[in-house]
């Protein structure tokens, strides 16, 4: 029989005797506990016989490991009062830690049947259990097992990747592992990864997700996994049957920590897949719609739509706060995670009056000690009202920076009046994060990512071309700052290939140069495409799985990429831990940042933004004394222009300077010491030492 239990931590715990479970459920009247066996059969229910602070709770003496349930929720049912209790939804348990079975798109997953004559909206009452997982009791984790790299932030280099779309097509992975966990820590995956030389693993969300119920009625997947319904177990799909995916997932962890590479999880906080007013009711929303959704304040019916997916988490209330701090001491003690990217990360700081910079659950996320040392990195943007935050986020967090992302593409690209805005963004974004009391690490770099042309679609289309998604090519973005250099798509015209493949070049050396924290895309150091789709997020096939071939079509190419990355790690003048202007004191001397004219002159206000041509020169000095030689200097020269050009380097500098990385093997010496001549379209970087 079961007996009162103990309401001080949420889902089901197995002890001694049995197993306690409990819920919070603060607007229910009563929540019964339906079990099941290894058959999906109902074998028994129970009322949760005790209830504290809204939390419903209960001891069943003889349960165990391995048991089968779900809850159904009994309540009033008010839609137009935000009240969405129906105890025919079986709803999956907020803080389960296995799921057994899959989602089938059914009408029983509705709560509601729509009025087709423009009515009020009826109840649904068919049993959803048959279409829903079940949720599994586990015992508790055992210890963890993980030993972490602990990159510092300015030796971070961030390789972002789609565990199903970087593992299915290579060549080199049994077909029983692609696509899953252990396709992603496969021997010959680490190998591949430690040779580039990445230090960090960004793995797209992995989180049990829905695939939205258009998408189904297309024969389509969702591939991207932006659309989570349950905050704790990592989805079946990325484990082999029959398996537990969360012993999967850390296993996988624990190889890629082997290999010494930190792993990074983006995650989706924002919403849930239960979407709108219209949508499912899988979990959240029968459990207690008003505590864990943000709903019009003077119509509790209508859901805020801050982040264009139906529905936004009420991140304001105390519950919801716990969910995802507990969500994420559990994937970084239990599972091994070592930071997160938080998708559409404004939300998680909004409140009714727009985005909070000193809000709570910002503040617990930064200040949980089970937390201290997790990487915290926001997408700072989304589709609400005033949701572009790049730049505001507390001094914790590191940022993607699409300003930088637009502003590289469009100097290369050639686009006039961009060499400030490209200076500002290459010297770490100091407009942006300095003033916060940030870094140039807080500065998350890229110039692609998954929401995107890949790079080299990036120089092979100017027009996105997402007819598969079937939205008549109207999704993804509309502004790219692409060029296609004479054809759109492939071509056979060796000139405009050439082009494209050095314009990649410069792009990743650009990146790789710069000051913050670089991210690459997977497949970016091939040659992987997307046939020009720009919004892949429903392509789980051909166009959204890597192509390794590009591995053997230009080797050459990669071999470049790992020789870039070699130089970042190697050259401490390319990843300053602060912001340097002008001669700032460093550790043991100075240090000095100068714009150059390609005369070798100091930039002018009037030189800026006139010829898509400038130097970066960074040295180093044992003290402040301007007569001191300089120890080490190092000199980037971009040339953006269609004209090739000759750049003169101040004779201040120490002599003898040796390059090291050109994305054109034209340049070089130009003659006299200290000139050199940089093609059109191209980059070169030089470094100089004194030698005592």
């Amino acid at each position: 029989m079961i007996q009162a239990g103990d309401s001080s931590r949420l889902g089901a715990r197995a002890r001694a005797g049995g197993v306690n479970f409990a819920l919070y459920a603060g607007a229910a009247e009563r929540v019964e506990l339906c079990l099941f066996d290894a058959d999906r059969r109902q074998t028994a229910c129970h009322d949760l016989p005790a209830c504290q602070n809204g939390v419903w709770h209960g001891f069943l003496p003889g349960c165990a490991p391995g048991q089968r349930y779900g809850y159904r929720v009994h309540g009033a049912w008010d839609p137009a009062r935000g009240l969405r209790h129906i105890p025919a939804k079986l709803l999956l348990d907020p803080y389960a830690r296995r799921l057994d079975g899959e989602f089938r798109w059914h009408p029983a997953l509705y709560d509601y049947r729509p009025d087709l004559g423009g009515g009020p909206r009826r109840i649904d009452r068919q049993d959803s259990a048959a279409h829903v997982p079940l949720c599994m009791v586990t015992g508790d984790a055992a210890p963890a097992r993980h030993r972490r790299p602990a990159v510092p932030w300015s030796n971070t280099v961030i390789y972002e990747a789609n565990v199903r779309g970087f593992t299915m097509r290579h060549p080199e992975i049994p077909a029983a592992e692609r696509g899953r966990f252990r396709g992603m820590s496969n021997g010959r995956i680490l190998e591949y990864l430690k040779a580039l030389g990445i230090t960090s693993l960004e793995l797209m969300p992995v989180q049990c997700l829905i695939d939205e119920a258009f998408l189904a009625e297309r024969g389509l997947r969702n591939f991207w996994g932006y659309n989570t319904v349950q905050f704790f177990t990592p989805d079946a799909r990325f484990a082999a049957a029959g398996t537990d995916p969360a012993e999967e997932f850390r296993q996988m962890v624990e190889a890629i920590h082997e290999a010494g590479i930190e792993v990074i999880l983006d995650v989706v906080y924002n919403h849930t897949g239960e979407g709108g007013a219209n949508g499912p009711t899988l979990s959240l929303r029968g459990i207690d719609n008003l505590a864990y959704y943000r709903t019009l304040p003077d119509d509790p019916g209508h859901y805020v739509n801050d982040t264009g997916c139906g529905n936004t988490l009420n991140t304001c209330h105390i519950r919801a706060q716990n969910l995802v701090l507990d969500s994420l001491r559990y994937w970084h003690n239990d599972l091994g995670v070592d930071g997160f990217r938080f998708d559409l990360a404004t939300v998680l700081g909004r409140t009714m009056g727009g985005f909070y910079k000193p809000h709570s659950l910002l503040s617990r996320i930064a200040g949980t000690p089970e937390l201290e040392g997790a990487r915290l990195i926001a997408e700072p943007w989304d589709p609400g009202p005033g949701g572009y935050q790049l730049g505001r986020f507390p001094v914790e967090w590191a940022e993607w920076n699409d300003r930088y992302r637009d502003s590289v593409r469009r100097f290369w690209r050639g686009d006039a009046d961009q060499d400030s805005e490209f200076a500002q963004r290459i010297h770490g974004s100091a407009d942006l994060f300095e003033a916060s009391g940030r870094n140039p690490a807080a500065s998350i770099n890229f110039v692609t990512a998954h929401d995107g042309f890949t790079l080299a679609d990036l120089v092979s289309y100017e027009r996105r071309h997402n007819e598969a998604n079937g939205e008549n090519n109207r999704d993804g973005h509309r502004h790219n700052f692409s060029r296609n250099y004479g054809v759109e798509g492939p071509t056979d015209d060796p000139a405009i290939n050439a082009v494209r493949r050095r314009q990649r070049l410069n792009l990743l050396a650009t990146l790789l140069f710069s000051q913050g924290t670089p991210m690459l895309l997977a497949g970016d150091e091939f040659g992987n495409g997307q046939g020009g789709n720009n919004n892949a997020y429903a392509q789980d096939n051909e166009t959204g799985w890597l192509d390794w071939q590009g591995l053997d079509d230009d080797p050459e190419f990669t071999q470049a990429v790992r020789e870039l990355i070699r130089l970042r790690r190697e050259t401490p003048l390319l990843r300053q831990a602060r912001y340097i202007h002008g001669r700032m004191p460093t550790d043991g001397g100075w240090c000095d940042i100068d714009w150059l004219h390609p005369d070798g002159r100091r930039m002018q206000p009037g030189d800026w933004n006139s010829g898509r041509r400038l130097a970066l020169l960074f040295s180093t000095r044992a003290d402040q004394v301007d007569e001191s030689p300089v120890q080490e200097a190092v000199a980037v020269l971009f040339n953006a222009s269609k004209e090739d050009a000759e750049f003169i380097l101040p004779a201040r500098m120490p002599p003898g300077w040796r390059q090291l990385f050109s994305s054109c093997p034209e340049n070089g010496p130009a003659g006299e010491s200290g000139r050199w001549s940089v093609a059109a379209r191209s980059l070169l970087l030089l470094r100089s030492e004194h030698v005592v």
